[in-house]
């Protein structure tokens, strides 16, 4: 299978990520936008690019048969859906490859197991990956719950099947609680996903976000990069990552590791993707599989210098991995910082006009944006702008690099969540590295 020309079904900073992977690879592009994203840089720097719809994500790039259409108009071989949108949708996938197009990323009977939490987590198990303890598949009915949640014991979270982002989650920390979380999680997962399948798991008071990255080819070849520590969130919204986690040794990030790929393994599973586990007490605890690229993928690629990208697109063209477990080696630590145009104290969306843009700049940083002076920010889609990524030899330098790289950069005069890193970066317990899931929340509502 031989790729010449890419088709970005993205947009945003992700697009111009896999512009700028493809130019390198010397392979043509193709940015395909919404009338509010013609100016757009990845457009811009793009080889060809086409208009697929109004503005709202459900008219553009939601559309499977425009991003098809545009395919097939320009002559790409190949559609990367980047991630969001229609990176995870298994139709999607069938369809690309119906047209005889290559699609960027895994199989789509992967994206389908993985999408139900249910059957994701069935598969687990029958893996031998650690999971969260919980109900024996979905629960039907509220007698159901409250038999599955007595012998999990209180507190437990009620999830969609469907689920994601914290949408359809609910937590019940006594019986009483139940009814109505059970309730309210289906009500919400109809409305967002057309399915109110719900199941339970045990809530875990002070764990850790902890993500293997994995990548595995055609020929059987299946590498781990370790891991991402996610836990500084909030409403189960990633905003601060790091990688190595400095909650964990080198024996357990290479035991959890091992574990990961060798399931991935017996999947059969093809390109990069993430398993996701909350950690406590020395243990981990399954509770998802992302089947495509993880927006916090730079710091990944910072501390193991691996091109994800380049790789999933060469693995999408038959290619065997450019490396081999044995060639891994994790380089000092890096964090990135997402920086969202919100208000960095209400959370508000700050869609506007950029007027002054500098990006911060010298050894070991990286700023993952496709944001510039002038560039109009819509108001339809998510708030990110950006990503801040710095790399030090130590999690210390690291962090003192961030600090000052931070310190530099400028997005005005619309409000960023810029101001709410540089709070966080002069905190004891980020400056230590000890916080768990809930950190952020418990210091926002003492702010």
């Amino acid at each position: 299978m031989s790729i010449e020309k890419v088709l970005i079904a993205n947009r945003g900073e992700i697009a111009l990520r896999i512009h700028r992977a493809c130019k390198e690879m010397g392979l043509a592009t193709v940015a395909v936008h919404s009338e509010a994203d013609a100016d757009a840089m990845a457009v811009r720097l793009a080889d060809e690019s086409v208009c697929i719809g109004p503005p709202p994500s459900s008219e553009s790039y939601l559309k499977k048969s425009r991003i098809i259409a545009a395919a097939e108009i320009t002559g790409a071989d190949a559609i990367h859906p980047g991630y969001g949108f229609l990176s995870e949708n298994a139709q999607f996938a069938e369809m690309v490859e119906a047209h005889d197009l290559i699609f960027i990323g895994p199989k789509s009977e992967h994206i389908k197991t993985m999408g139900d939490k249910i059957a994701a987590k069935q598969a687990m198990i029958d893996a031998g990956v650690p999971v969260v303890p919980g109900s024996d598949g979905e629960v039907a009915s509220i007698g159901e719950a409250k038999k599955a949640a007595k012998k999990i014991g209180y507190p437990v979270l009620v999830k969609a099947s469907a689920g994601g982002g914290g949408r359809g989650m609910k937590l019940a920390m006594t019986e009483k609680d139940l009814e109505t979380a059970v309730r309210t999680a289906k009500t919400e997962s109809k409305a967002a996903f057309g399915d109110d399948a719900v199941y339970l798991e045990k809530y875990l008071q002070k764990p850790r976000h902890i993500e293997i990255q994995v990548i595995a080819d055609s020929h059987g070849n299946v590498c781990h990069l370790w891991e991402r520590d996610c836990s500084i969130q909030r409403r189960h919204q990633k905003v601060f990552e790091e990688a190595p986690s400095p909650a964990l040794n080198q024996a357990q990030r290479d035991d959890i590791g091992a574990i990961v790929a060798r399931a991935v393994a017996k999947f059969g599973y093809l390109g990069v993707g993430t398993m996701e586990f909350l950690y406590e007490d020395g243990e981990f605890y399954f509770i998802e599989m992302n089947t495509r690229l993880q927006v916090e993928h730079p710091v990944t690629e910072m501390v193991t210098r691996v091109d994800l990208v380049r790789e999933q697109i060469r693995i999408a063209g038959g290619a065997k991995l450019s490396f081999s477990q044995e060639e891994l080696t994790l380089v000092g630590h890096a964090i990135e910082c997402r920086i969202n145009a919100e208000h960095p104290e209400t959370f508000m969306p700050s869609p506007g006009v950029i007027e002054e843009f500098h990006a911060p700049g010298g050894p070991g940083v990286r700023l993952d944006s496709a944001a510039y002076a002038g560039y109009r920010i819509p108001p339809h889609y998510d708030s990110m702008i950006g990503k801040l990524i710095v790399h030090g030899r130590t999690r210390n330098e690291c962090v003192m690099r961030l600090r000052r790289a931070l310190d530099e950069t400028i997005i005005g005069p619309i409000h960023t969540s810029l101001d709410l890193h540089r709070r966080l970066v002069q905190e004891q317990d980020i400056i230590n590295g000890e916080y768990d899931i809930h950190w952020l929340e418990r210091y926002l509502d003492k702010s």
